[in-house]
């Protein structure tokens, strides 16, 4: 492309201005990301569960558990 590419050019653009007017550029950038929902989502973090099934099972092992839901859903 001749002259490169337009985020190349908004980059050397952007490089102009004083550091005041790029944290704003920032900031309004991050802002209309949020309005249109277009933020990267995060990968799920499953060590956030770790632990939440915790007395969940009240005495029994995890087949017993499973078994007794199996036989309440018939």
């Amino acid at each position: 492309m001749p002259g490169g590419s337009t985020l190349g050019r908004i980059e050397k653009e952007a490089e102009r201005l004083s550091p005041q007017e790029q944290l704003k550029l920032v900031e309004r950038l991050a802002q209309n990301l949020r309005k249109t929902g277009r933020m990267m989502k995060k990968e799920f973090d499953w060590n956030g569960l770790y632990g939440l099934g915790k007395g969940l099972w009240k005495g029994e092992d995890a087949q017993e558990h499973v078994n007794r839901l199996r036989e309440e859903r018939v």
